[in-house]
This record gives C-alpha cells, sequence and structure tokens, in this order.
C-alpha cells in the first residue's frame, strides 16, 4: 500500500514578491506604493513569510525598517528570481497570436511621435488591441505589464533596444514669427515658451550657439509638452523644439527652424523591449510598423 503525505506547503507567492520589492525599494510603504497595496497589506504579507521561515527578516525600527543580515543574504537571490519570472512572462506574450500590445511612452513621445505611427498599426492589424501607457519614468519591463517601451536615453548597445535617433534639438515657431528673426539677438525681443519636461533645453542651445540667456521680453510656461508646441503653432513665441517631435510640424510648414545651429542632449530616443521579438511574430511585425 502506497503511502501519500501531504506536503509541505510553500509561503505565498505574495508573500514572497512583498519581500524582494520592500528590500530593494528600502520599506513597507515604498513598497506598497510600487504594488498598489496598502503598507499594512506589505507588512503582513512579510510577517507570514517571516514566520513560516521561524526569523526576522526586516528589523523594525521606529524610523522604519532594515533587513537583519539573514534578509539580506536571501535579498540578491529573490531579485534574480523576480526578474527571471518576469522575463519569462514576457517572453510569453511577445510571442502569443492575440495579446494586448502595451506600450509605455513618455507623454510627449505618446503625443508626438507614436499617436501619428499608429494609423499603419491599425491598418495592418485591424484586430489587434493596443494599449499606451504615459509615463514620465521609463518602467521596468522586468516588473511591469509592458511590451514596448519608448523614452529618450542614453543607448547602452543592449541587444533589446533600437536607438531610432539622436536627441537633437533646435529652436521653432510659426513661420509668421520667424519672419521677425534676422539673428539671435532678435529672440531677446520676442516671446519665449519653456517646458518644464526640458528645462535646460534653452541654456544647452544658446550654448551651442555660442550665445548666453538672458532676460527676455515675455515667457510663458508649460508643463505639457505637446501643450508648449500647440502654443508655439499658434504664434505665441519660439520654443525649443526636439527633432524626433516636431519632423511632422516641420514638414508641413506649421513650424519652421530659423536657425541651422543645432544641440544634442547627449540622449536618443530608443525603443526598448525585454526580449527581442523573433522575426516571424505578431509583436516583431507591429513594431516594423511603427518604425515604417
Amino acid at each position: 500500500m502506497s503511502v501519500n503525505p501531504p506536503r509541505p506547503r510553500g509561503p505565498h507567492l505574495n508573500a514572497m514578491r512583498c519581500f524582494e520589492t520592500a528590500a530593494r525599494v528600502g520599506g513597507f510603504a515604498a513598497a506598497a506604493e510600487e504594488l498598489s497595496v496598502t503598507a499594512g497589506a506589505v507588512s503582513q504579507q512579510i510577517k507570514s513569510l517571516e514566520d513560516w521561515i521561524g526569523a526576522p527578516l526586516f528589523e523594525r525600527r521606529s524610523q522604519g525598517v532594515v533587513l537583519t543580515p539573514l534578509g539580506d543574504s536571501a535579498r540578491e537571490q529573490f531579485s534574480q528570481a523576480f526578474d527571471a519570472l518576469g522575463t519569462a512572462l514576457h517572453t510569453l506574450r511577445i510571442n502569443a497570436p492575440e495579446a494586448t500590445v502595451n506600450i509605455a511612452a513618455l507623454p510627449a513621445i505618446a503625443q508626438l511621435w507614436l499617436s501619428p505611427r499608429l494609423q499603419r498599426v491599425r491598418q495592418q492589424f485591424p484586430n489587434q488591441s493596443i494599449s499606451i501607457n504615459a509615463l514620465e519614468q521609463a518602467p521596468n519591463l522586468k516588473r511591469e505589464i509592458c511590451d514596448i517601451s519608448l523614452f529618450f536615453g542614453q543607448p547602452t548597445g543592449a541587444k533589446t533596444e533600437q536607438v531610432l535617433g539622436a536627441d537633437v534639438i533646435f529652436p521653432v515657431c510659426a513661420p509668421a514669427l520667424a519672419a521677425q528673426i534676422a539673428n539671435i539677438d532678435d529672440l531677446q525681443s520676442l516671446p519665449r515658451i519653456y517646458d518644464a519636461t526640458w528645462v535646460d533645453d534653452w541654456r544647452l542651445w544658446l550654448k551651442a550657439a555660442g550665445a548666453q540667456e538672458s532676460a527676455v521680453q515675455s515667457e510663458a510656461r508649460f508643463s505639457l509638452y505637446s501643450l508648449a508646441l500647440q502654443e508655439a503653432r499658434n504664434g505665441a513665441g519660439v520654443m525649443i523644439g526636439h527633432a524626433s517631435l516636431v519632423e511632422r510640424d516641420l514638414a508641413s510648414g506649421a513650424l519652421v527652424a530659423p536657425f541651422d545651429v543645432t544641440a544634442h542632449t547627449g540622449k536618443s530616443l530608443i525603443l526598448q523591449t525585454l526580449a527581442w521579438p523573433n522575426a516571424e511574430t505578431r509583436m516583431s511585425k507591429i513594431i516594423e510598423a511603427l518604425l515604417s
């Protein structure tokens, strides 16, 4: 007669995820924010893991929590395990025939670079579901449900990234306003538009042009680059354009570049995915449609 005793139960995956996140970000509150739960829920899950192990993983202090030597000894292994799990799930998603394509992008990139190109994707894949998430910071592709990210950054040479072009900047304005500009000194008498995302743009370009930033007649500041760009189209002032984001406006004549001088921010527009899809997969063809 065979004997099949019940197998010992391991800790819940949520408990291990809470431990890994809290260990990586340095606290229960920060972990709760990343996991979209309460700090109390994180604490409870970690306590259940500690009870299962039979020893504390964090030292609770009045100013927060600190990993115990035992907890610290496993921190890196837990992170590697969840990274591997995220990579495996991502590989399944990008090779699945009908999964929703999740794209994360900087708001300005989503509105000005990505949106016009989505029409080609819809034409080639009329039944494809696409989700666009506008974010200020690039997501961790190993941890978040994101198949493609589009952000400005410094190329690493990784096989999972494709550099779409250097981030080149220069002044742009409406044609009527450009008619009032003969040289750089004329900029001081014209309204200047600033964008909150790239506060150093004007300084970088003026330095490249051999000029210094000085007081102007008037200025307007916007938290949304696309709104600042619309005001430039309306003739409200001169702003710094990022080449990849103003290419359509320059091509249509809605905006013009009154100077030949350009500056490089040191970054590039980069398309990244966690694992580059096989050439014949749906995801690969969608990326090809975006870049064509």
